[in-house]
């Protein structure tokens, strides 16, 4: 199967077994100890939010958390939910469908930390959201990663630097971990522009 692009789409979707391996395993450090990543491991946030729109932000939650309440540890209030994601008390009772593409994106962010996924897929995370919100999501990826593992794709190098451990390049279906002290060397530059380019 030939991809376009560098890769990155086809590699969450493979982490969350939306898309058949051709060989390999993913693995996840449990206790000190290897074992086989799990679908129930692994949430996802796409970068264009998938949101039930015929129902209301405060249905959508208490539905998820209904089908999902083996898996929730330390159950919170609806209300607190959204008080956390800062989901305003009036557009709690509104239609999905009504929400802005940031405000979706919000909700299926916060469906996916309910969950409490061991790792945390993210596509372009904050692209979406306007300066206020896209920085008040940095703060809470930067409290939720002390217990997850987040990987996320961007376009945008200063918030990498800003979110990340680890940074690496995919390219052309290669993956290349790039030094955070080594970012001023100009090969190391053009590399990453080349990589850019790929996805446009």
């Amino acid at each position: 199967m030939e991809e376009i692009g560098a890769g990155k789409t086809t590699f969450f979707n493979c982490l969350n077994e939306d898309v058949e391996i051709d060989s390999g395993k993913f693995f996840i450090e449990d206790n000190g100890k290897q074992r086989k990543m799990e679908a129930e491991d692994i949430g996802y946030v796409l970068s264009t939010p998938n949101v039930p729109e015929f129902l209301t932000a405060r249905e959508f939650l208490k539905f998820f958390i209904d089908i999902n309440k083996k898996r929730i540890k330390n159950e919170k209030t609806i209300d607190e939910y959204f008080d956390f994601m800062k989901i305003e008390k009036e557009d709690r009772d509104r239609l999905l469908k009504d929400f802005s593409h940031g405000m979706k994106n919000k909700m299926q962010m916060l469906v996916n930390i309910i969950a409490n996924p061991n790792v945390l897929l993210l596509d372009e995370p904050l692209t979406s959201f306007d300066v206020v919100v896209a920085e008040e999501m940095k703060q809470m990826l930067k409290e939720i990663k002390k217990d997850h593992i987040i990987i996320f794709s961007t376009h945008i190098m200063e918030l990498a630097l800003d979110l990340c451990d680890e940074i690496v390049i995919l390219n052309r279906g290669i993956l290349e971990e790039i030094d955070k002290n080594n970012l001023d060397n100009e090969h190391l530059k053009n590399k990453i522009i080349d990589a850019l380019k790929e996805e446009i």
